[in-house]
């Protein structure tokens, strides 16, 4: 469930459905799905391989694997890095969502037009003070849960938050399936239409549904080695890694069975972009009877979502300090609790007082801090664990082999050792080269 929560997080439920509504429904999930069993599976095989044999955090994992004289530990700085800068505007988005939740259950939707509901969004980002205050709270929450330990507050944590969270999507399943013309979000959602892969351009869909499987499971950073290290020694690794994916598949599909029929049935743009959240369907709740029930409901299950993936990564993030240095987990947490919050402060100020901090061709902070984890960190750093398990100059795809296949359950199977040493690597590094050319030369 913790891995999951690392897993799961605002790719299945806030970019997933905007993607899929932009790049025309079903045809786009057919293939994201394909493209998340060809690419995320392997690695994240990989991932949990390294974090279970060396029993270790990404940044001490490969000290205890690699060949002797080898420098693969040096990757072990750049997945700290990753975890860091994720989180360093992954908090400010995690944020937004609980802010919501108070907003829609104190009813500041109630009776506002559709440019009055987008208008919060851009006063509460324009207000230094509430982006900071929202950012800070889920700082809190997440080292408060990590300072409780593995297993009475993480996995306990994480535990209730998953079942919670889907739970609540059944729940909003069910509302947006009844609604009055929510067949035509289903149609849309669940008919692939192929023309509609034509007019955005073929190769861009198969692209970005290779991008959002890639990017949805929090893979190359190192923030599923540590969960792998926890993993016992009964269970094979592949089928931890199918169970993981089936159940962050099935969340990313559940928000569209969501956001979808309720588009619909209220006349909404389900390709609206990354504003279709906040700008968008509190209008749909407004709409519906115990609207804002029903959108405060929406919110906590997107603030569950953010939180879980906050807890995971914060707990990757102290076991850092633990694995380098030896400290306890209370200094670990005291430590980066002081750091993780002054690193965000950026992001929360790079709406407001600091907009006018801009990279050209990559936009803002937030844009600048997800760029280098989503275009860099994410893909090189997935290429360095495959290279790593299957390459005779790193691990070895034996040892790999040996390591995954120890245990019960799905196994993985050596047939496809020329795919995973070679052709996926490829792969990776085609995504890696296409996601700047996209970026700086595709207008």
């Amino acid at each position: 469930m913790t891995s999951a929560g690392c897993a799961i997080g605002l790719g299945n439920v806030w970019r997933f459905p905007f993607i899929t509504g932009k790049y025309g429904g079903a045809a786009f999930v057919l293939f994201y799905l394909i493209f998340l069993v060809l690419l995320g599976l392997p690695i994240m095989v990989a991932e949990f391989a390294v974090g279970r044999a060396s029993g270790k955090s990404a940044v001490r994992s490969f000290h205890a694997l690699e060949p002797k004289g080898s420098k693969w530990h040096i990757f072990g700085n750049f997945a700290a890095a990753g975890n860091y800068l994720l989180m360093m505007f992954y908090t400010t988005v995690a944020g937004w969502m609980l802010s919501y939740v108070f907003k829609s259950a104190s009813g500041v939707f109630t009776n506002l037009s559709p440019e009055e509901v987008g208008g919060v969004f851009g006063q509460s980002l324009a207000n230094p003070a509430e982006q900071l205050i929202w950012m800070f709270v889920s700082i809190v929450i997440g080292f408060a849960v990590c300072l409780r330990g593995l297993k009475n507050g993480v996995e306990k944590v994480s535990t209730v938050i998953m079942t919670s969270l889907l739970g609540l999507m059944l729940v909003l399943t069910v509302r947006a399936l009844t609604l009055p013309g929510a067949a035509s979000g289903l149609s849309f959602y669940l008919k692939p239409d192929f023309s509609k892969m034509a007019e955005n351009g073929i190769g861009e869909v198969i692209f970005a549904a290779m991008g959002q499987s890639f990017f949805t499971l929090s893979l190359g950073i190192g923030a599923l080695a540590i969960f792998g290290s926890y993993i016992g020694r009964e269970k094979a690794l592949t089928g931890e890694a199918v169970s993981i994916i089936a159940l962050d598949t099935f969340v990313a599909l559940m928000a569209g069975f969501i956001i979808f029929p309720s588009c619909f049935a209220f006349g909404v743009n389900p390709g609206a972009g990354p504003g279709l959240i906040f700008a968008t369907l509190p209008n749909i709740f407004n709409s519906m009877p115990f609207g804002r029930f029903w959108g405060t409901l929406f919110f906590v299950f997107m603030s569950f979502a953010a939180i879980s993936t906050v807890i995971a990564v914060f707990e990757n993030i102290i076991s850092f300090a633990i694995d380098m240095y030896g400290w306890s987990r209370k200094k670990s947490v005291l430590v980066n609790f002081v750091l993780v919050t002054v690193l965000s402060v950026p992001c929360a100020l790079g709406f407001n007082l600091w907009s006018g901090f801009q990279i050209p061709g990559i936009g803002g902070v937030q844009d600048i801090e997800d760029f280098i984890v989503s275009n860099n960190l994410l893909p090189l750093g997935s290429l360095v664990y495959l290279i790593f398990c299957t390459s005779r100059y790193g691990w070895g795809f034996k040892n790999f082999l040996n390591e995954v296949n120890t245990g019960s359950g799905v196994k993985f199977s050596e047939k496809i050792r020329v795919y995973v040493s070679y052709i996926l690597p490829i792969v990776i590094l085609g995504i890696w080269v296409v996601g700047y050319i996209q970026k700086f030369f595709v207008k």
